[in-house]
């Protein structure tokens, strides 16, 4: 069985290091992408919509990855260039070795290890 846990470190890597054929690579030719902004993007629309230079990310904490056949959640805090900061949480789905489905669940603003309040 592949290992989940580091096809999920690797993709940060190549986030980070903005490399967009490492994460093409690791992708599925049937992956799908959604989040609160996007709703079920194929690879081609995921990179038109959603690449862009990762240049505004500091860092990515993984907190914890969770995996279990071929699934996994990983939960992360990023840290922006400027300052700001926000956790995460993400399900992969995975098939044949690669990412097949990612789903993004947003977290809150963080600011100094405090949540930042949220319009309501």
């Amino acid at each position: 069985m592949p290992d989940h846990e580091c096809l999920i470190r690797d993709l940060f890597a190549a986030y980070l290091a903005n490399d967009r054929q490492r994460v093409a690579d690791a992708l599925a030719d049937d992956f799908r992408f959604t989040s609160p902004f996007d709703d079920d993007l194929d690879k081609a629309t995921y990179f038109e919509r959603c690449w862009s230079d990762s240049g505004w990310i500091a860092r990515h904490d993984i907190e914890r990855i969770f995996a279990r056949g071929e699934e996994a959640f990983v939960t992360y805090l990023c840290l922006v260039t400027d300052g700001r900061s926000f956790r995460n949480t993400e399900f992969f789905t995975f098939a044949s070795g690669k990412i097949r489905r990612i789903d993004v669940y947003f977290g809150a603003a963080r600011q100094d290890g405090r949540f930042l309040p949220q319009p309501r």
